[in-house]
């Protein structure tokens, strides 16, 4: 009898735009176990602040709460997507919509000497640059997984696009590797640009270590990462000369070089996280019983909310959450790793790198290693729609880890 070979069907229908498979259950409990601690932290350090201008002790710990459930229903939702069906979609909707919505930034009241937020009604106000950073991921992703091959192997590029983007860089100087990079580079300037427009230095900042990363793992030759590199810190020099980024944020590069500089003042936020920190010790005061929280940590619910975790868990508490972290991202690369498609691969390594370079510059400023830039510690500091596109991008890695061949291995 003959052997009987099975085939299998393709899908069709709306099915076909569904992923099959399970979620890996390592990322996904890592995750969560993250999103509690980071819920208990956030009450501790809050609780003081929150009924003193609040007169309610729980007021960030309730309103967070509200976007983890949310966060959570998008996460699970967004999971079950097969997001290479959308890739150019996400990318062309995603770049759109960032670009538009940062604009729309700009014509927004000043916070702060800054023009970071959307305000919408109801008192709802979220930050473009926080969707800017997963566009510019997707879009990325969509380019250099697309184009792969003319980046390492230097082929022609073929097809109605490719003939396209020669009539738009008709340059004989350039091979067709660059005629990809190139715009990649445009893409991350622009990002960037509009994002510094708006006095968010940090964000700036993230974003072209993002473009960096994703031009990395998408194979670009390294000599283009110097060229690149030297770009961004001119760049930087450029927007700070011409006054764009001056006003609020030179003040604060300026009491991050002189330590004595305005200490009720300009250092008074960073002064007393390093006061919290340094009083944490090895065991840490125990959770709930931080001293600085009381009113001298200034916004305990947001950037230097790691200051107050060091202080009420010590050395030990903290290193213990930046493992789980650490763990978080690097199953994220074993997912991407593990993927036979490079645009999944490229989205889930590079949402996960995002995370890891946000943890690590949250901390630097915290520890006053770098200029106070008023970057977020992710699932730890309050915010809304922050939490929400974070566990969506989650949810992008956990869809992503539906097809990644995990299973299989011994």
């Amino acid at each position: 009898m003959a052997e009987r070979t099975t085939m299998k069907k393709p899908r069709r229908g709306i099915k076909q735009f569904f992923a099959e498979g399970g979620i890996d259950i390592p990322f996904f409990a890592i995750l969560i176990a993250i999103i509690v601690i980071g819920l208990v932290m956030l009450f501790s350090a809050t609780y003081v602040y929150a009924y003193y201008y609040e007169d309610d002790s729980a007021y960030y710990f309730k309103r967070q709460l509200l976007w983890v459930v949310v966060g959570i229903a998008a996460m699970i939702a967004v999971s079950h997507i097969d997001i290479e069906r959308f890739k150019n979609l996400f990318a062309l909707a995603g770049t759109g919509a960032s670009w538009l919505f940062l604009g729309v930034a700009l014509l927004m009241p000043a916070y702060h000497g800054t023009h970071r937020y959307v305000y919408l009604p109801g008192g709802l106000q979220f930050q473009p640059s926080d969707v800017a950073k997963f566009a510019l991921i997707l879009t990325l992703a969509a380019i250099l997984s697309t184009f792969h091959n003319v980046i390492v192997s230097k082929k022609p590029l073929q097809g109605n696009l490719a003939r396209k983007v020669n009539d738009l860089v008709n340059k004989p100087v350039l091979n067709d590797s660059l005629k990809i990079i190139i715009p990649c580079g445009v893409i991350i300037v622009i990002y960037a640009g509009l994002v510094a427009a708006g006095s968010h230095l940090s964000g700036t900042i993230l974003i072209f270590l993002i473009g960096i990363i994703l031009l990395f793992l998408g194979e670009v030759r390294g000599k283009w990462f110097a060229i690149g590199g030297v770009g961004g810190v001119a760049g930087l020099a450029l927007l700070y000369q011409t006054g764009v980024l001056k006003g609020y944020m030179e003040e604060r590069i300026t009491a991050w070089l002189d330590k004595d500089y305005d200490p009720l003042g300009a250092r008074w936020q960073v002064n007393q996280a390093l006061y919290a920190i340094g009083s944490g010790g090895l065991m840490g005061k125990g959770l709930g019983q931080s001293t600085l929280k009381h009113l001298y940590v200034s916004e305990p619910q947001n950037d230097m909310i790691f200051s107050i975790v060091v202080e009420e868990l010590g050395f030990v508490g903290a290193a213990l959450i930046l493992i789980l972290f650490a763990l978080l991202i690097w199953r994220g690369v074993v997912i991407g790793i593990n993927n036979p498609s490079r645009y999944k691969a490229l989205v889930a390594m590079g949402v996960v790198f995002q995370l890891g370079v946000q943890v690590v510059l949250n901390i630097l400023v915290a520890t006053d290693s770098i200029p106070n830039t008023g970057i977020s510690l992710p699932f730890f500091s309050y915010g809304g729609t922050a939490y929400v596109i974070t566990l969506v991008e989650m949810g992008f890695v956990l869809g992503i880890s539906r097809s990644s061949k995990l299973r299989r291995q011994k």
